[in-house]
């Protein structure tokens, strides 16, 4: 079990999108992984991840080449089990190139709260540092 659960109401909602980004912004694979069902199904970008196991792989090379992750998420709509939000994050990659990416994400879950399907559309543009809101 994974409260909130569905069906969601606007308290739930918001709650279910505060321990999402507070859970990404932990940038502990295994810990966000736990948020997904066993056969979750994802699309990140042109990525498809298909299960939990295969979550926490692609979150280690994620945060293996976005260092200093930091995210701010912002609930749009929900309905009963699903929820769309607002996002961006900033990050740098190894020769210190700031970026932010922006997107919408379209999660679907199970009755035990956690998430089988997540669709994620993500644009990334190069930052200054000196440009970043989020530290």
């Amino acid at each position: 079990m994974r409260p909130p659960l569905p069906p969601f109401t606007t308290e739930s909602a918001r709650a279910k999108v505060q321990a999402a980004e507070d859970g990404w912004n932990s940038r502990d694979p295994k810990k966000v992984a736990l948020a997904y069902t066993e056969d979750t199904v994802w699309r990140n970008r042109d990525v498809f991840v298909n299960g939990r196991a295969a979550v926490e792989a692609f979150l280690v090379g994620k945060w293996d080449r976005e260092l200093d992750y930091k995210l701010k998420k912002e609930l749009w709509s929900f309905t009963d089990n699903r929820i769309a939000v607002k996002f961006f994050y900033e990050w740098h990659d190894a020769a210190g190139q700031w970026h932010r990416s922006y997107g919408n994400e379209l999660w679907e879950f199970a009755a035990d709260g956690l998430m089988q399907r997540r669709e994620a559309s993500i644009n990334d543009a190069p930052i200054q540092a000196s440009e970043r809101r989020l530290k």
